[in-house]
């Protein structure tokens, strides 16, 4: 039952007499030392990564490989920092906060492992497919919101800004690149042990690549527009300039969504034969000549990542095959009877919805400014309180007006009620962990937290599953997986 006291009492500095170099050095001893309690960051990562795995593979990754050797890339990531980054932070923050990423990171950890394999047991678990909001579709946001608080701590003293943003650029390019070579179909499944995949079908986004866009907007927002001093009249005062890039961000996605005209288009699948074919092709025709259209045929994001990336680089099996209108099989197949928006790619990652997506890093930011500028737990967690409500009720007011939640698309109302989510559920754990110190509750999940990154690593590549298939009692069937 830990530090306590701070959630009770004022801030002892501020009536505190000026200390002598030793008696300061002593304070930043004590604070380091506290520093490692700060925790719950890693354990939200962790237990996210462990909730979503599980779904993956149960729906995907024991499935058959598909023709194309585009298996299914629907996973969620560590956040992008890793190891050795998250060791640097000490370099640029004092010791109170130099661990603070580790126990709400190993909550989405595990969060997405449970999704992955529990979703086709229990639906509500699973992704909905489209409008409405399950558990598996709160974890994305949970990973943009730590990705934010990191690049508060990380970023939160920068002494050479270019030098900083090469820095920052250079992160968020590894991690799109690591994105495209795990989730672009290079591996076909662990029931296939064969890899590569057709340049010209290579799905060019995913989650990966989401979290590096809205890693590099957060860091440029941070390392460029920063807090000149920080007042005690409202955290939002301090960062107008931020707060400025996201409702510009919003205004754009708006403005596109509602204001794009979608005109009536085609694409081509693979067949045996059909009634019209180019080069043994089934050609399909989506009606829309409409705009403003939220529906999984007409909407403008579709439209954005049709024009801009290629149907052809499109994630090729989207969650929206799985309304009643498709008529999916138990095989995973859409009949020829489905509309013809079933059989297309559709990218829930896509350029569009990128926009929101980051402003859901840069609601983080201000989580994490929180943390930094605060010195005490009862007006971090207050201000975190009061934010995170906001937040709620914005959204499902946005909701109630017609906005629908919809992960698909990252809506506004979807992007405010998970923010506020992942706000509030990052209050319970940093007050379990960190205020009352119950870490050996949640040990495992910080520990897979701090190495989120390798675990998803060894996931997405089969890996792991391939090893653990590779032991059997008597005959392979029975293998400890």
């Amino acid at each position: 039952m830990a530090e306590i006291e701070p959630l009770l009492q004022p801030r002892a500095d501020e009536h505190r007499p000026p200390e002598s170099e030793e008696q300061a050095n002593s304070s930043s001893t004590i604070a380091k030392r506290k520093a490692a309690r700060v925790a719950s960051l890693d354990v939200f990562r962790g237990l996210c990564v462990f909730i979503s795995f599980d779904i993956e593979h149960v729906n995907q990754g024991l499935a058959p490989a598909e023709p194309d050797g585009m298996r299914n890339p629907k996973r969620c990531p560590p956040v992008l920092l890793s190891s050795k980054t998250q060791a640097r932070i000490s370099v640029h923050i004092n010791g109170v906060i130099e661990n603070f990423c580790f126990d709400f990171n190993t909550f989405s950890s595990q969060l997405m492992m449970l999704v992955d394999y529990a979703g086709s047991i229990f639906p509500i678990i699973a992704h909905a497919p489209w409008n409405g909001i399950h558990l598996a579709d709160f974890v994305m946001p949970f990973f943009l919101f730590v990705a934010g608080v990191s690049v508060a701590i990380v970023y939160k003293k920068v002494s050479d800004r270019v030098e900083a943003t090469w820095k920052a650029l250079f992160r968020a390019l590894e991690l799109f690149v690591l994105g495209v070579f795990l989730q672009g179909g290079y591996f076909h499944g662990v029931t296939s042990l064969t890899y590569g995949v057709d340049i010209e079908k290579m799905r060019l986004l995913g989650i990966l690549q989401r979290i590096a866009i809205g890693y590099i907007v957060a860091a440029l927002c941070e390392i460029w527009l920063p807090c000149q001093r920080w007042r005690g009249d409202g955290f939002p005062r301090n960062y107008n300039w931020q707060w400025c890039v996201a409702l510009l961000l919003s205004l754009i996605y708006l403005g596109l969504s509602y204001g794009l005209y979608v005109p009536d288009w085609q694409y081509l699948v693979q067949a045996d034969s059909s009634m019209l074919t180019v080069n043994n092709s089934r050609v399909y025709t989506v009606k829309c000549s409409v705009r403003g259209d939220l529906s999984p045929a007409c909407n403008a994001a579709g439209m954005v990542d049709r024009y801009i990336l290629g149907v052809d680089h499109l994630y090729s099996k989207p969650v929206y095959r799985n309304l009643k209108e498709c008529n999916l099989s138990s095989h995973g197949q859409v009949p020829q009877t489905s509309p013809s928006w079933c059989h297309a790619p559709f990218d829930p990652e896509g350029v569009l919805s990128s926009l929101t997506a980051a402003v859901t890093c840069i609601i983080g930011l201000q989580y994490g400014h929180i943390l930094t500028q605060l010195q005490h737990h009862k007006e971090r967690l207050w201000n975190w309180s009061i934010f995170s409500v906001s937040l709620m009720g914005l959204g499902l007011f946005l909701a109630f007006l017609g906005i629908p939640l919809n992960k698909s698309l990252y809506t506004i109302s979807y992007l405010m009620v998970t923010s506020a989510s992942a706000g509030i559920t990052f209050c319970v754990l940093y007050t379990l962990v960190d205020v009352y110190s119950w870490r050996c509750l949640t040990c495992v999940w910080e520990w897979m937290g701090k190495h989120s990154l390798s675990i998803f690593i060894l996931v997405t590549s089969n890996i792991i599953v391939i090893i653990a298939q590779g032991f059997y009692l008597k005959a392979p069937a029975n293998n400890i997986y």
